[in-house]
């Protein structure tokens, strides 16, 4: 899956789209830290680099699904688990005996040592006798940033069912608000002006508001062609916009570029 492989300039990422249909069908997301130099303040899912622990082949014994995917995507997925469970801290895993985790997976400062690199978020799942789950993960969608950004991801989005006995929380440093929240009313909330929602994120909830629910949206995802979304820049009769693949699933976008600077 991994076609277009990463460069020095351009870091891998994974992302997470952590879905539920109870009370409603709503998203988690996370307000990021108005002082965090990317997306500062902005309405993001959980997610952010990939580090060099989530590539342990250590985790071969501490996964779910570890023989499914080749080394590229078990790094990524557990990224994406590690990311969503030190910004909300939602443990995407099941106890060794396949019970699925519930209430407060860790105490928060267990989160910001992982966070802080203190703590190996391996040695956190060892200590929980637990296994990640990497097959619960569903890919969503794939973007690269364009060569016009200062910084440059290569980030996987990833749909997955919330599990149901798990509280989520913001970690209060590089996200200072964690909600469930309508698809729908997120774009409702960007289109006034009330949230800010970057570019990407408001293109996958537009796709994410398409489905019925968070079934749905994980058949949707699971279904769906993957194509990398590569930003061009165009020059059209008003000016330059951001262009994306016609068939990337987004329909005709054609963004002006003063939108998503």
């Amino acid at each position: 899956m991994s076609d277009t492989p990463a460069t020095p300039d351009i870091k891998p990422a994974a992302t997470i789209l952590l879905l539920r249909d109870d009370p409603a069908f709503e998203v988690l997301m996370v307000k990021r830290h108005h002082q965090i130099d990317f997306a500062s303040g902005a309405l993001v899912f959980p997610g952010g680099k990939s580090h060099a622990g989530d590539h342990d082949p250590a985790w071969a014994e501490q996964v779910l699904g570890w023989d499914a995917y080749d080394a590229d995507q078990r790094g990524l997925r557990i990224a994406a688990i590690r990311e969503v469970f030190e910004e909300a801290g939602i443990l995407l895993a099941k106890r060794r005996d396949g019970a699925p985790m519930s209430g407060e997976a860790c105490p928060m400062n267990v989160r910001q040592a992982v966070d802080e690199g203190a703590v190996a978020f391996l040695d956190v799942v060892r200590d929980l006798e637990a296994r990640l789950d990497l097959s619960a993960l569903t890919v969503f969608a794939r973007w690269i940033t364009p060569p016009l950004t200062p910084k440059r991801f290569d980030t996987w989005f990833y749909a997955v069912s919330a599990p149901a006995e798990q509280l989520a929380a913001c970690d209060g440093r590089e996200t200072v608000d964690a909600e469930w929240i309508a698809p729908a009313e997120v774009l409702r909330l960007a289109a006034a002006g009330e949230r800010k929602v970057i570019f990407p994120t408001r293109m996958n909830l537009q796709l994410l508001a398409e489905a019925s629910g968070a079934r749905d949206a994980v058949a949707r995802a699971a279904a769906r062609t993957l194509v990398t979304v590569q930003p061009q820049i165009q020059q059209r009769g008003g000016g330059r916009v951001l262009v994306l693949p016609p068939d990337a699933g987004y329909g005709p976008v054609a963004e002006p570029l003063e939108n998503v600077m």
